[in-house]
């Protein structure tokens, strides 16, 4: 007898739970492409794209995944033999890194390990010594899914600017967007790009890139670029096919437009906020567990953990025994150990996009019984500790409904 039977639980960092409404949105007939209702739509998404990123910029829409927008912003920015600055803190800046390397780009890459984030003096010291001006981007992963490190791009900016370097900042929230606070413009951000499977809560195949004037401006002298990435076209098509430089992802565009509403309808504001609290109840249930026992955060510092994934350790086997466990036992499916070594020591919790309460509460306890399961050694009174975190946030939030003149209760 199996207890994973029932509809199981995608714990993964992305794709994401996709919302019934994302589904229902996009369970219907092949629109007609050419003219009427699908040229609205796409239009609306735009301007509320651009309200998540935080950018009174321009937004290009991609069919392609996180990768495809890698190559796209730095096609748009870049020339053959330029040198661009990797700030590495996990598995998915090399991989942003070697798409740059097989463009033709020179990478000069500064690696900052695995459960930290940039360090904003070294890039400054290492922008100042580059007095040829060789380096025209610095890229950086805002979060890096495969270590849940989360790292301060406002103060890579400042560190950009400090050393009086004209670098481009270009910042990956693939993992991030619509989960951890990202504000591009007031952060000083060049371009940024993310995809649709996260925190936007719709199946992959869609990116985006966000791009200010001065990006733009590269993109005059940017060699790299080929037809079908050149972001132009798409900021301000004269025929909607330009969009996408052909034909429309058009069940993904009524998909996205019920995420996004649900977005709206939320705040983002909330949105964050939310993911922050889910995020704190996991750390509190971590930090429990790890006083008897080998289960740990893999980021120490908690201003350099993401609210939307959370990186465990909990050594060789056990991450692979834990997940298997789970999965086979309790129909909970978690993230592997990605770009970590060895892989079966680590695995990851997502919790991004379209989660509440007793998802988390449930991943945790399944996790608990997991633990005793499989006697693997670990403190105990975990989900007390992480229900208690939950309960008070609740209780901060009646307390502000019932404050005078509130009538958010109704």
């Amino acid at each position: 007898m199996s207890l994973a039977n029932g509809r199981r639980y995608l714990a993964i960092p992305g794709p994401s739970v996709m919302p019934d409404s994302v589904l229902r949105a996009m369970h219907r007939a092949a629109p007609n492409i050419y003219t009427g209702e699908l040229h609205d739509v796409t239009a609306s998404l735009i301007p509320d794209l651009k309200q998540v990123a935080r950018t009174e910029h321009h937004a290009a829409i991609y069919i392609g995944n996180g990768h495809g927008v890698w190559e796209a912003a730095l096609a748009n920015t870049l020339s053959r033999g330029d040198t661009v600055l990797v700030l590495a803190t996990g598995r998915f800046a090399h991989g942003w890194g070697e798409i740059a390397s097989k463009m033709g780009i020179t990478v000069d890459l500064i690696e900052f390990g695995q459960t930290s984030d940039i360090d904003p003096q070294l890039v400054t010291e290492h922008l100042r010594a580059d007095t040829q001006g060789k380096i025209k981007a610095v890229l950086s992963v805002f979060v890096d899914t495969s270590t849940s490190v989360k790292s301060d791009v406002a103060a890579v900016r400042a560190a950009i600017d400090a050393a009086g370097h004209p670098a481009l900042l270009l910042a990956d929230c693939i993992a991030s967007l619509g989960c951890d606070r990202f504000e591009m413009d007031a952060w000083g951000v060049d371009v940024m790009v993310t995809a649709s499977q996260k925190g936007l809560m719709t199946p992959p195949g869609v990116g985006f890139v966000f791009f200010n004037d001065k990006a733009n401006a590269a993109r005059d002298t940017a060699d790299c670029v080929t037809h079908y990435w050149n972001w132009r076209p798409r900021i301000d098509p004269d025929e909607y096919y330009q969009y996408f430089d052909g034909t429309a992802p058009t069940h993904h565009i009524y998909g996205l437009r019920a995420a996004l509403d649900m977005i709206h309808d939320e705040g983002l504001e909330n949105v964050w906020a939310r993911h922050e609290t889910f995020a704190r109840v996991i750390w509190t249930a971590v930090d429990v567990w790890n006083q008897d026992g080998p289960l740990k955060l893999n980021v120490p510092i908690e201003a350099q953990r993401s609210h939307a994934v959370t990186s465990l350790e909990i050594g060789s086997p056990d991450g692979d025994r834990l997940r298997n466990w789970m999965e086979n036992h309790a129909g909970v499916t978690l993230g592997i150990g990605l770009g970590r070594a060895p892989q079966d020591a680590y695995f990851r919790i997502g919790h991004m996009g379209h989660v509440n309460s007793h998802m988390v509460m449930g991943v945790l306890a399944t996790l608990d019984a997991g633990l005793k399961a499989l006697n693997i050694p670990h403190g105990r009174g975990a989900i007390e500790a992480a229900a208690t975190v939950l309960a008070n946030h609740a209780g901060d939030q009646l307390s502000e409904c019932g404050a005078p003149g509130n009538s958010c209760c109704g």
